[in-house]
């Protein structure tokens, strides 16, 4: 999650399991400590098809440091909204790296997207552009908003809050179902507490999120692993070094963070591949694809498996295969209110239905007034013949009835329900960093 810079000691990689079917051959390229490389089988098994060409994969995150050499070529302009006075608004565009640590963002966006041309650090995905979006609060769904608006097909969210009520807040849900219903994949970490507090964490709990988890490079599963069922898959995340703002390697790093990158660069190798198909076949054929680690089966801290970008590039995936993600996403859209939804109200008329109304209404006051008059005229007649009998010359018969007034009003337009909204304005609290202080849990409530 937020907190990049778990310092933990130097634990040999010198005995590492091939995650693939391929066996894995040195080749230049790729720092040595980059063992994610060997394990994936990238430079042979997945480069070769795919390296992330054409795709945007936004990085909601504390910006990035985009004078790096290795990373100037690859960062586009984005958006800050977390500073300046008017945040939620947008200020500056993410090309700095506000983390007073190391730079959590611009590690992200290394893992992602690094050319190597500085350090000879790579990213897994290094032909892929990045979106740096600084977000860590309320403005959330604001920039994951922002990220679709302007070309984000993957958008990489390497943090999370305590979910209030253990549900994704509403605001931050409905923007994550406008990122899906546009055609991106949304990617979050799991959480690093696992081992001890173990909350339930947004955005990973919310509806449609491909969640990682983090491996070491045995294939063990990270023990600060949060346990949850959203965990979707894992990724490698235990000693997984990145570099930092200042420019410089660091090996030293572990946590779900790096496994949520190294997930959306995944996902960003899989678009390039095949940029016609839907964001659900992606996510279909990333979990399809995955190999199973851990307990037998699906389990809280891996999910079905870590990916295999190489499987994932290649593989037939069956239709009927397994897509919890975006089960759960129907789920909650499927509860929602329909657009336009109106209440039960009386129809609004056509002039063409008032007009009949109106003559109908007048042909029934006019044969009233018929049978009427023709009451009168047979009592009217009736006395008259009785007083003729000694008057000859009768009054005349009373005139014809006037014209009846026009009945009732026209029905007034139909009121329609405003759409709902999510709660604004509620403090959104990243797992806190070094320098970071905690912040009270959001009070909104999300999909139930």
């Amino acid at each position: 999650m937020r907190r990049l810079t778990r310092w933990l000691s130097a634990v040999g990689a010198s005995s590492v399991l091939v995650l693939t079917g391929s066996p894995a051959g040195a080749a230049p390229g790729p720092l040595p400590q980059e063992w994610w490389f060997k394990a994936w089988d990238i430079q042979h098994g997945v480069w070769p098809v795919s390296k992330g060409s054409g795709v945007t994969v936004a990085v909601i995150d504390t910006g990035v440091n985009a004078s790096l050499p290795d990373l100037k070529d690859a960062v586009v302009a984005g958006k800050d909204f977390e500073s300046g006075e008017n945040a939620t608004a947008g200020s500056g565009d993410g090309r700095t790296d506000t983390d007073g640590d190391v730079g959590h963002g611009t590690g992200m966006a290394s893992l992602i997207a690094s050319r190597g041309t500085g350090t000879g650090y790579m990213g897994v995905a290094p032909e892929s552009k990045i979106l740096p979006i600084v977000s860590a609060g309320p403005s959330m769904p604001s920039a994951v908003r922002y990220a679709v608006d302007n070309g984000a097909q993957v958008i990489s969210i390497s943090q999370g809050f305590p979910a209030f009520q253990k549900q994704c807040p509403l605001s931050l849900q409905q923007a994550i179902g406008y990122a899906i219903d546009h055609g991106a994949v949304v990617v979050a970490s799991g959480g690093n507490d696992g081992n001890a507090g173990n909350a339930v964490k947004a955005p990973a709990v919310c509806a449609g999120v491909l969640v990682a988890g983090a491996l070491d490079n045995q294939k063990n599963i990270y023990v600060n692993n949060d346990r949850h069922p959203y965990i979707s898959v894992a990724a490698p995340g235990y000693l997984v070094g990145a570099l930092q703002k200042n420019g410089q390697f660091n090996p030293q790093l572990s946590g779900t963070s790096q496994a949520g990158a190294l997930t959306a660069a995944a996902v960003a190798l899989v678009r390039a591949k095949f940029p016609s198909m839907s964001n659900r076949d992606v996510v279909q054929r990333i979990i399809g694809t995955a190999k199973d680690v851990g307990p037998a089966g699906r389990d809280e801290q891996s999910g079905y498996g870590v990916v295999i970008p190489s499987a994932a590039l290649t593989a037939s995936v069956p239709k009927n295969a397994p897509n919890p993600v975006f089960a759960k996403y129907d789920k909650w859209k499927a509860s929602q209110p329909k657009t336009g939804d109106t209440p039960t109200t009386p129809k609004t008329k056509s002039a063409m239905e008032k007009n009949s109304d109106k003559a109908a209404r007048n042909t029934k006051i006019l044969l009233i007034g018929v049978g009427v008059v023709a009451l009168l005229v047979i009592v009217v007649g009736g006395l008259l013949i009785l007083r003729g009998r000694g008057r000859k010359n009768p009054p005349p018969p009373p005139g014809a009835p006037g014209t009846p007034p026009s009945w009732g009003g026209t029905a007034g337009p139909g009121q329609q329900v405003p759409p709902q909204r999510g709660p604004g304005g509620q403090p959104y609290s990243p797992q806190p960093g070094p320098g970071r202080p905690p912040q009270a849990p959001p009070s909104g409530s999300g999909p139930r």
